[in-house]
């Protein structure tokens, strides 16, 4: 069984992206559980994992193809907070969202995709967006 972390932000087309790579890679393994984790930057009104459209999107689509899902949410740096779940859950790869940005971008604003791949000894795939 494979044990897959999902970071999700609030982009649907990136998140349709992952789970279409995800359900390629189900379809060779003899199971897959997925924790979905979705951080919250600044939360003052509560707001649930539930309530993100990406997140439930991606939940119905991975259940319908036979993963065992777990959600999960957080408030904080989502890289860091990826790279704690995934430790904790002891996974066996990080799957995350990519955006195209220019190399001036990237060095004025971070990536979170970047930290994750430079924190972690774990394999990671990134996916971009469906309107890519």
């Amino acid at each position: 069984m494979v044990r897959l972390l999902v970071a999700l932000d609030d982009d649907l087309s990136q998140a349709q992206a992952q789970i279409e790579a995800i359900e390629d890679m189900v379809e060779t393994a003899e199971g897959a559980e997925a924790f979905l984790l979705h951080v919250f930057d600044d939360n003052p009104e509560g707001a649930s994992v539930n309530q993100v459209e990406a997140v439930r999107e991606t939940t119905d689509r991975l259940e319908a193809a036979g993963v065992t899902v777990e959600l999960l949410e957080s408030s904080g740096d989502p890289a860091e907070e990826t790279l704690k779940h995934a430790e904790q859950y002891d996974v066996d790869q990080i799957c995350v969202g990519g955006r195209k940005r220019s190399p001036a971008g990237k060095a004025l604003f971070g990536s979170v995709t970047q930290d994750v791949i430079l924190g972690t000894d774990r394999p990671v795939l990134v996916c971009g967006s469906t309107e890519e």
